[in-house]
């Protein structure tokens, strides 16, 4: 089983080089536990293997996650997992908490938000380890798997969930944390094969021996046994044989300790894995000068499946519907020659198998389906087996999904169809026992009867295997009713990226790690409110995220968000936990608040007209235009109207709020209007192409902002010194335009960059849209050019018309 710990050697090997370490690490015994003892490397080679480093995020959705994808070589004894962390230059980090997942065959299923699954979901918790980073940095964390199951294994890292306030990039400092993990693994080079009902003598001496077994398919039974036990110097047989690998989350490990020489020293395994090499380990639990001398020997016991073929399908007659050509089969040798004596070998048919079609659709997404339709024929003497492959090594990233129905007049009284679904072998053991148990899988039971005709499973990323599903027919308190009885099934058996494509609130979305594709949901409303913009997701790591049309997914994240995230709805795997879900009501509200308060771009508007700024007149309708409509199409839910694509409006928005700067800005600055219109089009130029290297980058409106402030100042500086007085020279312009505007404007920053949460989104970005255009109606100068100098009023300061002296020089009439 897997042990995390830390070590000292590590560390201290870490200053001699990677070849120094390697070596150290790997004869370095595991940390102790009761009948641990140190092993000879004698017949053991190491392998070392490593991935690219990747930048660790905040969990969020299953794309937060740094998904890393290695295989285990066959006959390997040891794995050992090192886990680097580091922090990027610049500022240190703060002290974190990680978590690192891992999984044999399939990628982890995580849950750090506590959200709930869809109903019939399988919930199978990860093998997790979690260390703060100041730990990790001190010394290598390590996590040890003795004897484990060869094939793919899935790590995957990320960080406590972000808090629900919106940091604003460029203003609070970011930290990277960085993390890499190493695969170190130990491989017998001398495995003696075990062939069934032939003896093969061992003798143990200070290291352990390997052996290992082929198990084909349709075994039923695989019975191991040591016989003719002696030992040198102790009494009893001082035996521990060690069966199957080891996988995280469970561990299904047979271990046998033979002790007694009087006993038989057995094993009995039920439905090993089929199709495979079965690991068996034997060591001496006596000291290294003492040797033990055995002999093994296994015995397999076979099941022979009645395949319905699809031949024998094609002679029935076409023109026949499907339930009378499977009645017609059913009658036949299938049935009577069941649980009876073949005339081939005299052997038994212990089950009905039926032959799957597999039909890949897209990319994670396949169909199986049987060979003569839907519908299973289902009856008591034995199972009906149907085999599902999900074994191409890209299966694992969807959700299989499994629905049983049956006629209820099939199945009146305490008639109940059992089914099991399992990994790697079937379960036959219908008649005594359900718990879908087999020797190293624990699988996952379905009935179907009168009162519950349909059963519906989905299991998250299920390990790349052959899947069986097993169902027999039974009746418990009547078993002569069930004699002649059979029922037909029908099938439902899909791998799909998602479950029914996320729901309405939710994405689906297809993500890789190298040429590995795995899916996710990213909800609406939810936690992160839609998944970064394309390419963000692992660009940090120089390997950019995927999106692909996969028959329910989505082409691109479309609905980027600046920042914003925070459970304000719809989470959950497959989007369908409401407990922080939005009403329709509160949705209408937000979209309200956030689209009619950039009406108060009205007042500027206005007032420029009045003054004769018509550029800046434009500039502010174009921002009020396209940031109604962007908030419109940001709402997630039912209240949400788009216009243009998602994106499209983002941008125009962003542009909108960064020009407006720019030009009022520059307008206070009182330049000639060749050289005012000029700075016009070239800053917003310049701001355009920011975004669209940086659209979230706060310097993309900082920069231009501070670069016409300069020239504001520059310009009131040379009035100040050409006038000898300040300018403006107006203190009601001061006090009634100026400082107003200045302070909402701050205010507006303030609440920008500082106040907001996901919370009070909706409320403190409305203000910020109030704020915003009202200091732009403040700050804006009176009217340039007036001819007659009687129509400077003081009546109304902060609109004073502006009229000109014998030096051409502008002013403001006091």
């Amino acid at each position: 089983m897997g042990r995390a710990g830390t070590g000292g050697a590590a560390r201290a090997a870490a200053v001699a080089g990677p070849p120094l370490l390697l070596l150290l690490l790997l004869t370095r015994s595991p940390p102790a536990t009761a009948g641990d003892h140190r092993k000879s490397v004698i017949g053991l080679v190491s392998e070392h293997f490593s991935q690219a480093p990747q930048k660790l995020s905040s969990y969020s959705w299953y794309g937060s996650i740094r998904l890393f994808h290695f295989r285990v070589p066959p006959d390997t004894v040891l794995l050992r997992w090192l886990l680097h962390v580091s922090w990027g230059s610049g500022t240190p980090c703060t002290d974190v908490e990680i978590t690192v997942h891992f999984r044999h065959g399939a990628p982890p299923v995580v849950n750090p938000l506590g959200t709930s699954f869809p109903n019939n979901t399988i919930q199978q918790p990860s093998f997790q380890v979690r260390a703060l980073l100041s730990s990790m940095l001190l010394d290598n964390t390590s996590v040890n798997v003795s004897h484990p199951a060869p094939g793919d294994w899935f790590v995957a890292a990320h960080l406590p969930p972000s808090s629900q306030k919106i940091e604003v990039q460029g203003f609070a400092p970011t930290c990277a944390y960085v993390f890499q993990p190493d695969m170190l693994v130990m491989r017998a080079m001398e495995v003696s094969i075990l062939e069934p009902d032939v003896p093969l003598p061992q003798t143990l001496l200070s290291h352990p021996n390997y052996l290992k077994i082929f198990v084909p398919e349709y075994t039923q039974e695989l019975l191991l046994e040591l016989q003719g036990c002696v030992s040198s110097g102790s009494p009893g047989c001082p035996v521990r044989l060690t069966v199957g690998g080891a996988t995280l989350p469970s561990n299904f490990q047979k271990v046998l300790t033979c002790t007694d020489p009087t006993l038989s020293c057995r094993l009995l395994l039920p439905s090993p894995p089929w199709g495979r090499w079965l690991q068996v380990t034997a060591e001496s639990l006596v000291g290294p000068q003492v040797s033990v001398a055995f002999i093994a020997q296994a015995a397999l016991t076979a099941c022979r499946p009645w395949s319905m073929t699809f031949q024998r399908l094609l002679r029935n007659s076409p023109n026949q519907s499907h339930d009378t050509s499977v009645g017609q089969l059913s009658p036949g040798p299938a049935h009577q020659g069941l649980g009876r004596s073949s005339g081939v070998g005299g052997g038994a048919f212990c089950l009905l198998s039926f032959p799957v079609m597999r039909e890949d659709i897209d990319t994670v997404s396949v169909r199986f389906q049987p060979m003569d339709g839907i519908s299973v024929l289902v009856h008591s003497d034995a199972p009906s087996l149907l085999r599902l492959r999900l074994d191409t090594g890209m299966d694992s990233g969807g959700s299989l999904t499994i629905t049983l129905k049956v006629n209820k007049t099939e199945v009146s009284g305490d008639t109940l169809v059992v089914a099991c679904v399992n990994a790697a072998s079937a379960f036959l053991s219908f008649n005594t026992s359900l718990n879908c148990t087999t020797a190293f899988f624990q699988g996952y039971p379905l009935s179907l009867r009168a009162s519950s005709p349909v059963a519906n499973l989905i299991i998250p990323y299920p390990e790349t295997s052959s899947w069986y599903l097993s169902l027999q027919l039974l009746c418990p308190e009547s078993p002569g009713v069930c004699e002649q009885a059979m029922v037909h099934v029908e099938t439902v058996l899909y791998l799909v990226p998602c479950l029914n494509d996320c729901g309405p609130y939710g994405q689906c979305l297809l993500l890789r790690r190298y040429s590995y594709l795995y899916a996710g949901c990213s909800c609406k409303a939810g936690e992160g409110l839609g998944p970064p913009h394309l390419g963000t997701i692992f660009a940090d790591t120089g390997i950019p995220a995927l999106y692909i049309r996969c028959g329910s997914c989505t082409r691109t994240a479309e609905r980027t968000h600046a920042g914003k995230a925070g459970p304000n709805g719809w989470r959950g795997w497959s989007c369908t936990d409401n407990s922080t879900a939005q009403t329709v009501a509160q949705q209408k509200v937000a979209a309200l608040l956030l689209t009619l308060s950039n009406l108060m771009f009205l007042v500027p508007i206005m007032l420029s007209v009045q003054r004769a700024f018509l550029v800046e007149a434009s500039v502010y309708f174009y921002t009020m235009f396209f940031s109604t409509f962007y908030h419109a199409c940001d709402q997630p839910g039912e209240a949400v109207l788009c216009i243009l694509s998602y994106d499209t409006l983002q941008y125009c928005d962003f542009l909108g709020s960064g020009v407006s700067t720019w030009v009022t800005i520059l307008c206070m600055a009182r330049l000639k209007t060749v050289l005012k219109h000029v700075l016009f089009l070239l800053g917003t130029l310049v701001i355009a192409m920011s975004l669209q290297l940086d659209r979230r980058g706060i310097w993309n409106m900082m920069g231009p902002c501070l670069f016409a402030f300069m020239i504001m100042a520059f310009m009131w500086v040379q009035r100040c010194r050409h006038r000898h007085q300040c300018y403006p020279t107006s203190w009601q312009r001061w006090a009634f335009c100026l400082l107003p505007g200045i302070s909402m404007a701050s205010m507006g920053v303030a609440i920008y960059t500082s106040m907001m949460t996901s919370d009070n989104y909706y409320y403190t970005h409305s203000i910020w849209h109030i704020l915003l255009a009202g200091s732009a109606a403040f700050l804006l100068p009176p009217r340039e050019e007036q001819t007659e100098p009687w129509a400077c009023s003081q009546k109304f300061p902060c609109h004073y018309q502006i009229c000109k002296n014998n030096q051409d020089e502008l002013y403001t009439v006091t």
